[in-house]
């Protein structure tokens, strides 16, 4: 699937200080993986996570667990 097809969503904890990540969730339910890129970058690499790990790093970031920047 072309990433330019897929909606993307940018993360509610991406600031305007150039940190900006976009993900497609809807694409996880077809392939078992998420789609995540630099929105500064639209062109540019897509990573593909699996859910079951792009699951625990959302979890992770909501309970903290990663500190912050």
């Amino acid at each position: 699937m072309a990433t330019e097809s897929l909606h993307w969503f940018k993360s509610s904890y991406s600031n305007n200080g150039g940190s900006c990540v976009e993900w497609a969730p809807a694409h996880a339910a077809a392939t078992g993986t998420v789609p995540v890129r630099d929105s500064k970058s639209l062109g540019g690499p897509v990573l593909h996570i699996p859910t079951h790990a792009f699951t625990s790093f959302v979890t992770g970031v909501k309970a903290g667990d990663f500190g912050t920047a």
